[in-house]
């Protein structure tokens, strides 16, 4: 081959190149086009609209990359307007749920206070006027709860904790209110410890939740805590002989303001079980219930054991 023709076949493979390469720009060039025109339609509101690009592209990366933070913004938006939701709804019940029991409450004590009723009929409006107190307290102490959890300030601290002792601490406070109730109990606690990772605070929220929801709620009479191995986790049992929970309303008891409709009270914010099983999760435990109408309820609580 002579020295010409191997000039010529350099410029032909050099000017292929060069074509090759101007293709290439002008179709990163339209890519990037289609990319801008597709983020402009996402930024007014098109939230479903994709970067659409083949694996071998050079524009690929860059195409699938966008499609990924598309989608998480879409998802966080989502969330923030199911929370802004459950906020409005919140508002919509506080006014209820507040407002209501707060006037009767100063109705009965502005009787006592301005000697309308007297003697024995007074100390019962006192009494019910305490009562109300109480119920919002309660009230205003999950709403608190409920903000917290949503907004990241409810502050944990786990360390090494005997849940044994620290359940017989939390139940004592109990026992009164049981017999108040004339709820009969059923306390079984081994006397050997059980070591769990947990924040005390969190764990007294979850058990005190709970032993609320059944005597607020469930009309029970008797009422049963029990602590046992099993496996490598500690179960916690909180059962009831109540009405019961019916199966439909068991598939969404731990959502946020979901109130059974049959059978058990409708008082409560709707949100105790919510915050149950947001501060489980968070303690690395899970929790179930099994119930049935008319055969009580049982909650029952895993928590990884101390190795």
């Amino acid at each position: 081959m002579d020295a010409d023709t191997v000039t010529v076949i350099a410029l032909i493979i050099a000017a292929a190149s060069v074509g090759g390469a101007v293709h290439t720009v002008r179709r990163v060039k339209r890519q990037i086009g289609e990319m801008s025109d597709a983020l402009e339609d996402i930024k007014n509101g098109n939230g479903n609209r994709r970067l659409l690009s083949k694996t071998h592209e050079l524009a690929a990366p860059l195409a699938y990359k966008i499609n990924e933070i598309v989608l998480s913004y879409e998802n966080r938006l989502s969330a923030y307007h199911r929370t802004e939701e459950t906020n409005r709804q919140l508002m919509t019940s506080l006014s209820h749920d507040v407002r209501t029991p707060l006037t009767t409450l100063i109705g009965y004590l502005d009787a006592a206070h301005k000697g309308i009723v007297a003697g024995r009929e007074r100390d019962d409006h006192i009494r019910i006027a305490r009562k109300k107190a109480h119920d919002l307290k309660e009230y205003i102490d999950v709403l608190f709860d409920w903000f917290k959890l949503g907004s990241g300030e409810f502050s944990m601290n786990v360390s090494p904790t005997d849940l044994t002792e620290l359940t017989r601490n939390i139940l004592i406070d109990w026992i009164p209110i049981f017999e108040e109730a004339q709820v009969d109990f059923m306390i079984d606690i081994p006397e050997r410890p059980f070591k769990i990772r947990t924040d005390p605070d969190g764990y007294a929220r979850i058990l005190n939740n709970l032993l609320q929801n059944v005597v607020a709620h469930s009309h029970a009479d008797e009422l049963g805590i029990a602590l046992s191995k099993q496996g490598g986790k500690v179960m916690i049992r909180v059962s009831d002989n109540g009405v019961g929970i019916a199966k439909e309303d068991l598939k969404h008891i731990f959502e946020r303001l979901y109130k059974c409709d049959k059978g058990r009270s409708q008082k409560g914010s709707g949100l105790g079980l919510a915050i149950v099983r947001q501060l489980v999760e968070r303690l690395n435990g899970s929790i179930t219930a099994d119930s049935a109408e008319g055969n009580g309820t049982v909650f029952t609580l895993l928590f990884p054991l101390e190795e």
